[in-house]
């Protein structure tokens, strides 16, 4: 593991680089500017930045016009905001009309820690993943923020993109292939596969670790893309492994979990885990609510056992 960056000042970053390249880029903002980090694209390129104010749903029906007339629109905010006040527009203007908008939703899973329930996005996926159209997205660490920042610039049709507010250890070099639709395993093994979304990558990691130790092999897999979900490598990892548990930092019903269990279900039945929120969480230190709710290297590691168990 290499240096912690937080995943927002890598979606700002990389944002203004993509904005030198591309200068069919915009940007929209609902006056978060400096938190999302957006704000960096937005002062290398202020003509092409837009602050709509407080008014989530205005800002994504806003998109869709710069979509319609062939430019490539950045919207950004948190992404409890953006699924829950934005939903009408995503869905009947942009997912319907298949509209090349990048829906970019930060502080996601508990990463607003302090702010509490109100802030903190746990049900956004089970959203954009039911809306048909709609690639989902969720990364890891910085390098990977960086390659999906450029990847969903070239794909064709809305995507969500979702990032954290928290600081990650840089866990891929900068080579690394990604490619959306497939999964990436990054850990192999084959008592058990953790497969995971989003920054909870090096916890899952972590967690292997201490699987090891006790001569259990898990293999991780970093499952980037939620729609579409990679199912050749899930039904590889099921057949191979006998096992699945899945971490995410969203609810169990709708996300991650929903999404492997579906594929397990119709093509390889196996012992399987859902670890992730199960109603709405407190404020507090970001890394003490990920502990309380389940997401340490310990738990995770309990939880593999467990499921092992039942194979």
């Amino acid at each position: 593991m290499g240096e912690n960056i937080a995943i927002r000042d890598a979606y700002g970053a990389a944002l203004k680089e993509l904005g030198e390249q591309n200068k069919k880029i915009v940007g929209l903002e609902a006056d978060v500017a400096s938190s999302t980090k957006s704000g960096i694209f937005g002062k290398a390129f202020p003509e092409r930045y837009f602050n709509v104010g407080i008014s989530e749903l205005d800002m994504v029906s806003m998109s869709a016009g710069f979509a319609r007339e062939g430019l490539i629109p950045y919207v950004n905010t948190f992404a409890v905001f953006l699924t829950t006040r934005g939903a009408d527009p995503i869905q009947s203007l942009i997912a319907y009309d298949k509209l090349n908008v990048k829906l970019c939703g930060t502080y996601c899973g508990l990463s607003d820690s302090y702010d509490g329930a109100s802030h903190q996005a746990i049900t956004d996926l089970a959203f954009v993943r039911a809306i048909p159209n709609m690639t989902v997205i969720t990364v890891a660490d910085a390098v990977e923020t960086k390659k999906a920042v450029f990847a969903i610039a070239d794909h064709q049709g809305p995507v969500y993109l979702r990032l954290s507010r928290a600081a990650a250890p840089v866990y891929y070099s900068e080579d690394m292939k990604f490619e959306i639709g497939k999964g990436i395993t990054v850990r192999d093994g084959r008592d058990v596969t953790i497969i995971t979304t989003g920054t909870v990558l090096h916890k899952a990691l972590a967690a292997a670790e201490l699987l090891e130790a006790k001569g259990i092999r898990a293999r991780v897999v970093d499952m980037h893309t939620i729609k579409p979900i990679d199912e050749k490598l899930i039904i590889e990892c099921a057949r191979e492994t006998g096992a699945i548990v899945t971490v995410e930092e969203h609810s169990v019903c709708g996300g991650l979990g929903s999404a492997v269990a579906e594929v397990l279900a119709e093509h390889m039945p196996v012992p399987m885990t859902r670890i992730g929120a199960t109603d709405f969480a407190e404020s507090g230190d970001y890394e003490q609510l990920l502990v309380k709710y389940g997401y340490g290297p310990e738990s995770i590691a309990e939880r593999c056992a467990e499921v092992i168990k039942r194979k």
